[in-house]
């Protein structure tokens, strides 16, 4: 019904998520694709697959897609490299992208800072340069992947960079409250191990160039995947401080949740639990020094919390924007 609003409005072309449980459960059947885009691939969905070998094989579905004209593939994940050598994938039009390999498409002279990041967008012997308000390198891949696919519906380069100059962050996907004199806070949708050490790695540059101290406050959700928690905690180290809390916790005891992701966490230096996330994340804004960075990691733009069988209002950005209001208030009383 989407796609048929599309076409009456006279759009050619629009740009999907092809989940592997859509994949798997046949609802893109009968979708005319003609470019597939891999970004990456880590543990995920095995409550519905049950192996990584079951999620593999539904991912790589897309890309013997019957009329399938193009692939865009990220070949600085080792899967990427893999699907390359399909046999179905090298009869396409392949437009292969690194930050650190030859590829079809390059980034180059990559930087980082707390307002966006940019880079030159090499192809062959054209140089683009494009500055975007996204930060982490993963977003990098990210915009290759974007540019790749115009490319490969013909677009010319320096008309798909300057459509990518104009993007502005998607809500809850590393979405920043930059303040002054207030730390800043990074609220992200980052639920699986992967997804989180990419946030975390995308905002220790900030936290650095600030000459503060990284912040992590996540949690893992109930009636899912239970092997991704101690992962999730290896991720989460990175961080100078961890705040242990809640995610979406279902059915499941939110505490005995957090028993499960603390013992990865073991040994490091500044560890912290607290079940109940808006307390959590007051807890990390109020403590926080002025110069450091905080990821709020897990919900992103959600705004509910499901607590046993319940959709409860909650939204993260919320929570974040009135602590760092008590937090202003409080200073402004102490310089009265």
């Amino acid at each position: 019904a989407s796609l048929r609003r599309f076409v009456d409005a006279g759009l050619r072309a629009c740009a999907l998520e092809a989940s592997s449980i859509g994949i798997d459960e046949h609802r893109l059947d009968g979708t005319r694709v003609h470019t597939a885009v891999f970004t990456n691939f880590t543990q995920d969905h095995l409550d519905y697959h049950g192996s990584m070998q079951a999620y593999w094989q539904a991912k790589t579905r897309l890309f013997q897609w019957p009329g399938l004209a193009a692939a865009v593939i990220n070949i600085d994940d080792a899967k990427g490299q893999a699907l390359t050598q399909l046999p179905a994938v090298q009869t396409l039009d392949l437009w292969t992208i690194s930050c650190h390999a030859p590829a079809r498409l390059q980034a180059q002279s990559i930087s980082v800072g707390e307002t966006g990041l940019e880079f030159d967008v090499v192809e062959g012997t054209q140089r683009e340069h494009l500055r975007t308000r996204l930060i982490g390198q993963y977003n990098v891949n990210n915009l290759l992947g974007v540019i790749a696919a115009m490319r490969s519906l013909g677009v010319p380069l320096a008309q798909a960079v300057g459509a990518c100059a104009e993007l502005v962050p998607v809500p809850g996907r590393m979405q920043r409250l930059l303040e002054a004199g207030q730390p800043l806070v990074a609220i992200d949708y980052a639920h699986t191990p992967d997804a989180l050490d990419k946030a975390l790695e995308a905002l220790r540059p900030v936290a650095r160039q600030r000459q503060g101290r990284l912040w992590c406050v996540f949690g893992c959700g109930g009636d899912r995947d239970p092997g991704k928690r101690p992962l999730m905690g290896t991720a989460a180290r990175s961080a100078d401080h961890v705040l242990v809390t809640s995610d979406n916790p279902r059915s499941e005891d939110p505490q005995a949740i957090i028993g499960q992701i603390l013992p990865a966490l073991a040994g490091h230096a500044s560890l912290h639990q607290q079940a109940d996330r808006a307390l959590a994340i007051a807890s990390a804004i109020m403590s926080a020094a002025d110069a450091d960075v905080i990821l709020v990691a897990g919900k992103g733009h959600e705004d509910y919390q499901e607590v046993a069988g319940q959709k409860r209002p909650f939204s993260d950005l919320a929570q974040a924007r009135a602590a760092l209001a008590r937090r202003r208030s409080a200073a402004q009383g102490v310089a009265a």
